[in-house]
Order: C-alpha cells, then sequence, then structure tokens
C-alpha cells in the first residue's frame, strides 16, 4: 500500500508514506493516539514507526513491545520488520495472551503456577465444567457457564459479580448452585496444574501488580509499546496495558473506534474513545487516506458510520476515485437472495477467490453454500472447525499435555482409552471413586487401582505408556509424538475408526509432525498450540468464494463483496435493538462489512425470510434508509432494465415512491409481487397491506414499490 511521495526524499523510511503517517512515525516520546481508518495504512506506519525507532532514534530492538490480536498479524509484522531493520529478532511483537504467557511461563511460580502448567482450550474447558457437574450431581448446560466465566474473566472481575446481570435460573441452576460450580471449577483448574484462556492475561496482570521486581523487568523489555486494534481492548487488556506503560507511557495505541464491533467479548470502545483523558497530553494522529476502496464504496460508508454518536470524527478520502456504483438487491425470499448472489458471481467470473459474501449469522451459510455449490461455484466457509481442533489432533495433544503435566485430568480422560484399549466407563468410573475416597489426583489413583482392580493389565498397560512419554517429554517435540504414533499405533485406529475419512485424518497427524518439527521443545510447542487453537483461518486452496460472518470479515479485503440480509431483524439484529450501544454497534459491524469490498459492493435483503420455523415479512434495515439514496442503486438482474447506470448524484430523488404520509387507510395499491390489495394502516414510512391469497404484509414505502390502483 504505497502512499504519495514524502518531501524527505532521502529518508527511506519516511519516502512512501502520506504526510499523516509520517507524522505518526515521527512521533517519538509519550502517549499518541492513531486514529486509523479502514484501509488506511495503519500497519505500514506501526512498522515503519518502529523501524525508524530503531534506525534513526537509537532505540534498541530489546526494548520495543508491538501488541497485535490475532498471531498471523504478529507473524506478519514480524517479517515486515526482518527485512527492513537488523536486530528485528530481538522485538517482542506478539498478541496480548502470548505476551502474557510468555512471563508467566518465566515468573510463574511467584503466583503459585506449576512449571509445568497447561493451558486448557475451549473443547477442554468445558470438559472440566460437564465434571464438575457431574460432581455435584448438577443437571446445566456447559454452554452458558463458560460464557459466564469467559465474560467475568474478561472484564477482570469475579463471577459472581456477574450475577445481578443473569436470570434468576441462569444455565437452569439457582445462584447459590451457580457458585458452588463457579468455586468447584476453578479449585479443578488448579488441582490440575491449568489455566484457561482467560486466565492467561489475569495471572499476568496479578503477577504485575504484586511483584515490583518482576514489573521493573518487563518495563525494561518493553520500553516503547504499540497496541494494534486498541478498540477491541477489554478491560484486562487494558489494565495490562496501562501498567506496562507506567509514567512515561511510550504508548501509542492504534485503532479505530468505527469498527469495534467486539462487545460480545467484553471489548470496550471507550478505552479508546477516552485514551486522551488517559493519558493527558497525548497527541493524536488521523489516517483518512483510503487505500483500498473506490469513491463510490466510500461515500457509502462515510454516509452509514457518521450516524454513529460513539465515535471519533473522521472521513476516509478514497485514493481510487469514481468505481462502480453500490448496488441493492431486494429479494423475494431468501431462496432468491441466494440465486441472486450465485449467478451474479458467475456473471462476474473467475476467480472467484476474490469474492466474499458476509451475513450477520452463521445460519444465513446454509442455503448460501448449498446455492453456490448447485450452481458450481467453488465455496469455503471461513471460521469453521479449526485445526487444532479436529479430534486427532486433540487426541495428541492430549497426550502430550499430560506427559508434561499428569495432574490434567482432563486430559488424562480423553486419552485413557483412545486408542481404545480395554479400559471402559466402568473401570474409569472405578478410578474415579478412588480419587474421591483417598483425596488423590485422577493420575494417582490410576496407580492404585492397577493394584487392587481385578483386570489390571490394561491399566498397567497405560501407565507403562505414560512413562515412556514422560521420558520423552523434555525432548524434540516431533520425535515425542512419532513414538507416540508408534507406541499407541495410532494410524491403525484411525483407519479402523473413521474408514471414510481416514487419509484426510492421517493427512492432519502428519501436518502436527509438520508442526512440532519447527519447535525447540514439547512445552514450546503446546504454548504456541494453546494461542492459536482459537482458529486463525489457514490459507485456503485458491479459487473459491470465501463464506463468513461479518465478524470474521475484519482484517480482510476482497475485491467484490456481497453482503446480504440487510434488513431489520438481522442487521441491525433482533437482539442489539433494545439499546443506543448495541444499535450503534450493529452500524459499525455493517461498516465494517461495507469497507471489505475493493472494488465493488453488493447489499441485498429479502422481503420476507423463515424465522423461527415462519415465514414473516421483512422490511430492509433502518442503515439502508439512513443513506441517501442517491449514494446507492437498486439493482435487478433478471429485468429487461438491468443495465446499471452511474449512481446519481446525492441530491437526486426517485419522485415515484410515494413519500410517508401518502397513505391513510383504505387505498387501493398493487405490488409486483403480491398483487392488488387494501391499505388496512399506515404509521410513517410503513404500511401494512391485507393482499387477497396472501394475507397482511407490513412494508417499507421506500423499498416496497407499491402504486396506487386507478
Amino acid at each position: 500500500m504505497q502512499g504519495p511521495q514524502s518531501s524527505h526524499p532521502g529518508d527511506e523510511l519516511l519516502r512512501s508514506l502520506n504526510e499523516a503517517q509520517r507524522q505518526a512515525v515521527l512521533h517519538f516520546e509519550g502517549p499518541a493516539l492513531v486514529v486509523a481508518g479502514a484501509g488506511s495504512g495503519k500497519t505500514r506506519t506501526v512498522v515503519h514507526r518502529v523501524a525508524y525507532l530503531i534506525a534513526k532514534r537509537g532505540v534498541f530492538p530489546s526494548e520495543i513491545l508491538a501488541v497485535t490480536f490475532t498471531n498471523k498479524a504478529a507473524l506478519e509484522m514480524r517479517e515486515r520488520l526482518k527485512r527492513m531493520v537488523k536486530g528485528a529478532g530481538e522485538l517482542w511483537v506478539s498478541t496480548f495472551h502470548s505476551a502474557a504467557l510468555r512471563i508467566l511461563r518465566v515468573y510463574g511460580e511467584r503466583v503459585g503456577l506449576k512449571p509445568g502448567f497447561v493451558v486448557y482450550d475451549e473443547d477442554d474447558q468445558t470438559a472440566l465444567i460437564k465434571e464438575v457437574l457431574k460432581e455435584l450431581g448438577l443437571a446445566a448446560r456447559p454452554g452458558p457457564l463458560k460464557a459466564l466465566l469467559d465474560r467475568a474473566k474478561n472484564r477482570g472481575e469475579a463471577p459472581e459479580s456477574l450475577l445481578p446481570e443473569l436470570p434468576e435460573y441462569y444455565a437452569g441452576l439457582s445462584r447459590g448452585k451457580l457458585l458452588d460450580v463457579v468455586k468447584r471449577y476453578e479449585e479443578a483448574l488448579r488441582a490440575q496444574g491449568a489455566l484457561d484462556f482467560g486466565d492467561i492475561l489475569l495471572y499476568a496482570l496479578r503477577l504485575l501488580k504484586e511483584d515490583q521486581e518482576v514489573l521493573k523487568r518487563v518495563r525494561r523489555r518493553a520500553r516503547f509499546i504499540h497496541v494494534d486494534e486498541y478498540q477491541d481492548t477489554n478491560p484486562v487488556q487494558y489494565r495490562f496495558t496501562r501498567l506496562l506503560a507506567g509514567e512515561e507511557a511510550n504508548l501509542m495505541a492504534v485503532g479505530d473506534p468505527d469498527q469495534g464491533i467486539y462487545s460480545f467479548r467484553a471489548a470496550d470502545i471507550k478505552n479508546i474513545l477516552e485514551f486522551t483523558r488517559d493519558f493527558p497530553g497525548a497527541k493524536v494522529y488521523r489516517l483518512e487516506e483510503n487505500y483500498r476502496s473506490t469513491e463510490a464504496i466510500l461515500r457509502f460508508a462515510n454516509a452509514l458510520i457518521v450516524n454513529n454518536a460513539l465515535r471519533l470524527e473522521k472521513t476516509l478520502r478514497p485514493v481510487k476515485p469514481g468505481g462502480e456504483p453500490v448496488r441493492l438487491y431486494r429479494a423475494r425470499d431468501a431462496r432468491d437472495e441466494a440465486r441472486f448472489v450465485a449467478e451474479e458471481i458467475l456473471r462476474l467470473g473467475p476467480p472467484f477467490d476474490r469474492v466474499a459474501v458476509l451475513y450477520r449469522t452463521n445460519a444465513q451459510s446454509r442455503l448460501l453454500e448449498q446455492t453456490l455449490a448447485s450452481r458450481g461455484v467453488p465455496a469455503r466457509v471461513v471460521g469453521g472447525v479449526g485445526f487444532f481442533e479436529r479430534a486427532e489432533v486433540k487426541d495428541l495433544l492430549a497426550y502430550a499435555r499430560l506427559s508434561l503435566n499428569p495432574l490434567d485430568g482432563v486430559s488424562l480422560k480423553r486419552v485413557l482409552n483412545t486408542p481404545p484399549r480395554g479400559i471402559g466407563p466402568a473401570t474409569v468410573e472405578k478410578v474415579e471413586a478412588l480419587a474421591r475416597e483417598k483425596g488423590l489426583p485422577l493420575f494417582e489413583a490410576l496407580r492404585v487401582a492397577a493394584e487392587v482392580l481385578p483386570r489390571p493389565a490394561p491399566l498397567r498397560h497405560f501407565l507403562a505408556l505414560m512413562e515412556e512419554l514422560q521420558e520423552l517429554a523434555f525432548g524434540p517435540a516431533e520425535g515425542f509424538f512419532r513414538h507416540l504414533l508408534e507406541a499407541t499405533d495410532y494410524p491403525a485406529y484411525l483407519k479402523e475408526a473413521y474408514p471414510e475419512d481416514y487419509e484426510d485424518r492421517l493427512e492432519n497427524v502428519e501436518e502436527l509432525l509438520r508442526a512440532a518439527k519447527e519447535a525447540e521443545g514439547l512445552m514450546e510447542f503446546l504454548d504456541k498450540v494453546a494461542l492459536t487453537a482459537r482458529a486463525e483461518e489457514p490459507a485456503d486452496p485458491a479459487g473459491k468464494v470465501a463464506l463468513m460472518t461479518l465478524h470474521n470479515a475484519k482484517g480482510l479485503e476482497f475485491p467484490v463483496v456481497f453482503v446480504v440480509g440487510v434488513e431489520e431483524g438481522l442487521l441491525p439484529h433482533r437482539s442489539s435493538l433494545s439499546t443506543l450501544e448495541g444499535l450503534e454497534e450493529e452500524r459499525r459491524l455493517f461498516y465494517v462489512g461495507v469497507t471489505r469490498a475493493q472494488e465493488r459492493l453488493y447489499l441485498s435483503y429479502a422481503e420476507e425470510r423463515e424465522v423461527y420455523g415462519r415465514t414473516e415479512a421483512t422490511r430492509p434495515s433502518r442503515f439502508l434508509e439512513e443513506v441517501e439514496e442517491g449514494l446507492y442503486q437498486e439493482y435487478d438482474p433478471y429485468r429487461a432494465s438491468a443495465k446499471v447506470s452511474p449512481s446519481p448524484a446525492p441530491s437526486e430523488a426517485r419522485a415515484s415512491k410515494p413519500k410517508p404520509g401518502a397513505y391513510r387507510g383504505g387505498e387501493k395499491v398493487i405490488h409486483p409481487r403480491f398483487g392488488q390489495g387494501t391499505v388496512v394502516a399506515a404509521m410513517g414510512d410503513e404500511v401494512t397491506v391485507h393482499f387477497e391469497g396472501v394475507g397482511l404484509k407490513r412494508l417499507s414505502l421506500k423499498y416496497a414499490d407499491l402504486r396506487p390502483v386507478g
């Protein structure tokens, strides 16, 4: 992404930057906020600023920390810096969780962590919650309980403090029982020498607050701090950042409040909106030149987001003038909408990987997948089952975690009879009863059971295997897994258990071996897995349309983008309509989708859609009504007049549409699909019409294409 030439032709690090980017790069000490609009080159700005600190300001690479939100972004930043400056290998570039875990691996014993502590992923966390529920004799859904724990830890609050926000019988449990589960879950984590994902930052924050010596050491390693996507920080990440920044506050926060869309993960947009209050005297730099999208797309995006109150003022300015008009398709129903998307993609032609179809909810993907497949359009769903979430991969990782940490009961139960070795559920229950009776960890109870239970051979065989693996656990990671595969004959188990997709699963095992080969040791490998298991989409074979939710589209860009389901109840989503904050986040989500498009943007809505098993009439999103009609154009390729002319000027209105107040009730009208009907009620720009044969329909005058009869 290249900007215009700077006025410093001799300075390679500044020459390719525009003026706003250059000013941000030249910032030296003290706090700074870079308000970086979509497609404005924020990553380029951060990378050049880090390089400038090293090359021109004399800052040691070992004094710089750059925090991003994804491992992919961190890797990209590291690679770019390695090409730009010497000593870039000493830079600390990582995600929040990776940075915190690195601190805990060195100093974790100071806050009571065992040296071999493991990090549980989402499946492990759910398995532990199920164990706790079983132990307490309670019937409840683990999903909502996990959500409660995650939300509390992201906020840095005790789960009990969230009880007033919950219904009285949350997940089917009374508040007293809920507290019992939470307390027992935390006890079980500690007993198994484990942290869940939310614990990583909490423990690091506690360590830095309680141990001044460690804080001083870490601050020396992070004298200059950069935080990307600052609008997405949650309360714990915010406190972690402020604590590291200290009094000097050489902190550069980069982000865009207009793209804050993760409140469900406890992200707090106020962190960026109130940056200058938190850091008095902070310099503010605005990156407003957009190198991604055409003028037509940006005019729509600017007109949309200006309706939000919670934002920092900025206007994206296009580097690419003109462009195809933003097109709006009015579909009869969801099937017609999917057909339009598929046929328009075919009309545009390959390569298909330049196209993305974005939607608000995962449920919308099914019909799109089926319709694209029926038309022969190759597609992939982004955000499906991640590599490290696949059963065969999780089996092998569980063996590795157990080898390093025998207290890990979740991993033990996963591998105890995988592959099958004659240890059935009844034996497991007896071992668990022994553990409770004698107050032993599950692994130690297994040793006792091997001496006292009948048919001890399978247990002894497993214990002998684990002794072998424990000896190998401190050697090369690849060697550990190869021995494990041979000792358990795991490939043969896969062939017997999964005959239909055996080769795919074996390929996943081989990929795990390749990944392990790149790691120095097993512990390092497991840490890397723990930080990437929340799947960041791997590279996919070229030539496929990308299907994804609007949330998953953040940070991506495509030449052609379809945003489907732009209607009330979907976008904005019905769950977000009760508060201004919720509604504004939905508008930001739409804005994120719009600004993914580089060259062409299609929007669509359906006149009716199936909701909870019933077909209901729908209305276009209020967000469309907020944008001047001249900034988008209705488009129907199935009519004879399907040719699209350039977008009319904003002042031009389509006079053929009835205006609010045109109907009072009783008027005869005709609709292009529903036929003739009678207006029975009118309010604002909405009318309710009774049509012969289809009954009552609530319609928007702006989009319903109603015509008076006679």
